[in-house]
């Protein structure tokens, strides 16, 4: 078994969508005054590799309260052509942005989830066409170029109470 981790290191450093807060990761308790040492982290649920859920992106809509973990993980393919993307099969988008005629065709396939690498910005109409069409959405993946074509995904959100979305500890299983 081979695990690749497709997550960006959360660090102050970390490049947010522009006009959002920085991230801020400090410390808040250190070993020598008080016992143990303890991180403080404020960040955007939308900051590093993250999940986005249906309500992200529209007035109603499911939060992440209203899927279950086997919505965030499955087979997935990294996408060269569109007869790559099939039902219930998650798809990676690693070599190219995603423009509205290839969501177009990439939802009336009916995909489990769609992620696409960290070298591309998510564009916000093709965003929210997939949120309309129900689609997970995992953004700012890592390490996508050692992808192979077929693998295990998994992005697992945190237990946000009616989050609209969540940082993902996101890996592939080969």
């Amino acid at each position: 078994m081979k695990i690749i981790d497709l997550t960006l290191p959360l660090n102050n450093n970390l490049k947010v969508f522009p006009g959002d807060p920085p991230i801020n990761i400090f410390n808040f308790q250190t070993y020598k005054k008080n016992g143990w040492n303890m991180k403080r982290l404020e960040i955007n649920g939308h900051d590093g590799t993250h999940v986005n859920a249906q309500i992200h992106g529209q007035s109603k809509g499911r939060t992440l309260d209203d899927y279950k973990l086997e919505e965030f993980c499955g087979k997935a393919v990294v996408f060269e052509k569109i007869d790559d993307i099939k039902k219930n099969l998650g798809v990676i988008f690693r070599e190219a942005n995603i423009d509205m005629t290839t969501a177009v065709k990439a939802a009336h396939r009916l995909p489990k989830f769609i992620g696409l690498s960290s070298k591309f910005e998510m564009d916000v109409d093709v965003e929210k066409f997939f949120f309309s069409k129900n689609i997970l959405v995992f953004e700012r993946l890592a390490n996508t170029e050692i992808l192979p074509k077929k693998f295990m995904f998994y992005g697992m959100p945190l237990r946000i109470s009616k989050g609209d979305g969540s940082p993902v500890r996101a890996f592939a299983i080969l």
